[in-house]
């Protein structure tokens, strides 16, 4: 079974939301205190200590920007975990899914290439948890309609990580968005 790239907050994006999030709210950085927040820069939890925001992030307006999508109504944002400066992203070789765990709920959210919703599901992660995501993106991307999924946890509805389809970078439309 194929594996499939979970991909962080990119670059550019991050040094944004660390002035001004994507609600025009500043950036306020704190002192993890107990650890374990899911950073969306780097996919890994935090550390006690470590110097970590809270932001309100809007990743399917940030894509559909890079990609000319429309997604209308389906744009939403909502609250991430970043660090407060710049970080290294994700440790390379890093094995499976980031934030997963046996036993937890996540929504996996199916978009086409206009960034509409043309689906999702419901996951328990089983206890093998690379697999069960593996099975879920395959899922997904058989409907070949679906260039990008979300995964989300269901307590909260955070924005997790997002996955796209192998070669999927957006075409222009045929006219401006607008």
């Amino acid at each position: 079974m194929t594996t499939y790239e979970a991909r962080p907050i990119g670059p550019d994006a991050l040094k944004e939301l660390r002035a001004s999030d994507d609600a025009g709210r500043p950036c306020v950085p704190h002192a993890a205190a107990e650890g374990g927040d899911p950073l969306r820069c780097c996919l890994r939890g935090a550390e006690p200590g470590e110097r970590i925001a809270l932001v309100s992030y809007a990743p399917l307006r940030r894509w559909a920007a890079e990609t000319w999508g429309r997604p209308g109504a389906y744009d939403e944002q909502g609250p991430v975990f970043i660090h407060a400066e710049e970080c290294e992203g994700p440790a390379g070789g890093r094995p499976g899914y980031p934030f997963s765990r046996a036993g937890a709920l996540r929504t996996v959210r199916r978009y086409d290439a206009d960034g509409r919703i043309v689906g999702g599901r419901l996951l328990e992660i089983p206890a093998d948890e690379e697999s069960g995501f593996d099975a879920a993106f395959a899922e997904a991307f058989a409907d070949p309609e679906v260039v990008l999924a979300h995964v989300r946890a269901v307590e909260y509805g955070c924005f997790h990580f997002e996955v796209r389809r192998e070669g999927h970078v957006g075409q222009p439309l045929d006219s401006c968005p607008g």
